[in-house]
């Protein structure tokens, strides 16, 4: 069944207002009709089954058949502070880890990154990555749309991950996978919990330095140098097996 996202003030006691891009794709992609069944949720653990009442140029409105709580997120928010990767690597990085749970992305301008984005294209990147994240969203039956935040340069981007209870960065030179495991398992329900990757370059031992001033965990992720597109979903498949609730 499929799932759109909606905000709180389009949903009524029996009704709900569906707009935006989502009218063209219900109309013209998927090419629904009055009566069939969809599932729509308003960025929470609130979920509503309905039934299309009637298609417009501008609106969908759905007539709510009943409402249910689903637990579908994980039980700590996980913020990934993404290194600007080359050529198409943060759409897919962005899509699996939407896959995996992940509460949000930050894009984050490091030494090391090869891409450099002015103002401009930094905001039409984000706008693209957002709808990414939004049809990953749909896909893997999340309750929420992930929010990938604006470019952010290293130094905002620690200050950003400061309010953050755990901070954690997978580093080549980081040693003990029992100091790993450890941090791993420590992590609780409600926390939130940031993890930095870098570029195809790495991190330069400067930044690690500073992340750790900051208040960052250096972690392993074993013997092998792993590509940015891997060590991040690496990272993200253990919290959602160690996290995931029954």
């Amino acid at each position: 069944m499929y799932r759109f996202f909606v905000e709180e003030h389009q949903i009524e006691p029996t009704r709900i207002h569906i707009t935006g891009n989502d009218v063209n794709h219900i109309k013209n992609v998927l090419r629904m009709k009055p009566g069939e069944e969809i599932l729509v949720s308003a960025q929470g653990n609130l979920e509503y089954k309905c039934y299309i009442e009637t298609l417009s140029e501008e609106e969908v409105t759905a007539v709510i058949l009943y409402a249910m709580e689903n637990n579908l997120e994980l039980p700590a928010s996980i913020s990934l502070f993404q290194g600007l990767p080359k050529g198409d690597k943060m759409e897919f990085i962005i899509q699996k880890a939407v896959e995996l749970g992940v509460h949000e992305v930050i894009p984050v301008a490091s030494r090391r990154c090869v891409v450099k984005l002015d103002e401009k294209k930094a905001k039409n990147k984000v706008a693209r990555w957002q709808g990414i994240s939004e049809s990953a969203a749909k896909q893997s039956k999340r309750m929420i749309v992930p929010q990938v935040r604006p470019v952010m340069k290293y130094e905002e981007a620690l200050e950003y991950a400061c309010s953050l209870d755990m901070i954690l960065i997978p580093y080549e030179l980081a040693k003990g996978m029992k100091h790993t495991r450890e941090l791993f398992a420590s992590i609780r329900p409600g926390q939130s919990v940031g993890i930095f990757i870098g570029p195809e370059g790495g991190f330069e031992e400067e930044e690690v330095k500073k992340a750790v001033e900051a208040g960052a965990e250096p972690i392993t992720l074993g013997r092998r140098i792993l590509r940015t597109e891997t060590a991040g979903m690496t990272v993200l498949s253990i919290l959602m097996y160690l996290m995931e609730e029954e």
